[in-house]
């Protein structure tokens, strides 16, 4: 029987549309890519919001006048939704390493940072990885870990989703948070080389005891999701071994996903969703 293969599109699908944009994953959704990864910060009217930076990124961002920003923008947590929607985040600013990194995506101009609720709305039959962006070393960046994970929890019942969710951070006060409020809530533990690194921080005072799958397992799991240029077919074992599932980001070339599906993993975050569902049709 053939294994079941989890490819969520990252920030959407962000290889082939603008990244965390309501226009990317409907476009994406008509590619047959059917669960996404991405990201949310609340605004100062407590908005929940789609944006993986925790600023207005000048290589996204346009301003209200149509002019790209000259630098890092304001912090989200400091705009109200109203003032966040004045900026167009429909392309990548020409010359940037966005860019150079997505020559295939597409533009969509007019685009805006959409409302977590707009997009659960939009795609009622789609799965989502849903990342609670906390930093626990810049707290004043965002709203506190348990603000934000209540906020975007209220935003899921509302929109009736938590049977299709899963919540994920690096920060790790924000999966004990919500397991204590909510333990029927499905988690992921992200990791990558520098919270592993300064594991003390981001995991809240449980610094790494050797075995990152048995970290996430002592946290309840189920699943784990390592950055997977630091992933290794070992640790694949030792999580499935543990009744981890393994879902690793960002994996964009066809050589890194066959690895990985060779090793056993149970899903793909990717910027080329389409690739990856292009070859495991073929496999």
């Amino acid at each position: 029987m053939a294994r079941f293969m989890d490819i969520q599109g990252h920030r959407g699908a962000r290889g082939l549309f603008p990244e965390n944009t309501l226009e990317g994953f409907l476009a994406a959704a008509t590619r047959g890519v059917a669960a996404f990864e991405l990201d949310v910060a609340l605004t100062a009217d407590n908005v929940v919001v789609v944006s993986h930076d925790p600023a207005l990124n000048p290589d996204l961002t346009r301003d209200p006048a149509g002019g790209w920003l000259a630098g890092r923008g304001p912090l989200i947590r400091s705009m109200t939704h109203a003032e966040l929607r004045g900026y167009d985040v429909g392309r990548a600013r020409p010359g940037s390493r966005t860019a150079a990194l997505f020559p295939d995506q597409t533009p969509i101009d007019g685009a805006r940072i959409p409302a977590l609720a707009a997009v659960l709305d939009a795609l009622p039959e789609a799965r989502f990885t849903i990342e609670v962006k906390t930093d626990p070393r810049h707290p004043e960046w965002t709203a506190p870990p348990e603000v934000l994970a209540d906020a975007t929890l209220a935003v899921v019942d509302r929109a009736g989703a938590a049977a299709r969710v899963i919540l994920e951070s690096f920060d790790w006060r924000v999966q004990r948070h919500i397991r204590r409020a909510r333990p029927e809530i499905r988690l992921a533990w992200l990791t990558c080389a520098e919270t592993v690194r300064e594991s003390a921080l981001w995991w809240d005072g449980i610094a790494d005891a050797g075995s990152i799958p048995d970290c996430v397992a002592a946290e309840g799991g189920p699943v784990w999701a390592p950055g997977h240029t630091d992933l290794t077919s070992a640790q694949v074992t030792r999580a499935r071994a543990l009744g981890l599932s393994v879902l690793p980001w960002t994996v964009n070339q066809p050589e890194d996903m066959q690895r990985l599906i060779g090793w056993g993993v149970d899903g793909l975050i990717s910027d080329r969703p389409d690739v990856a569902l292009s070859l495991l049709a073929g496999l």
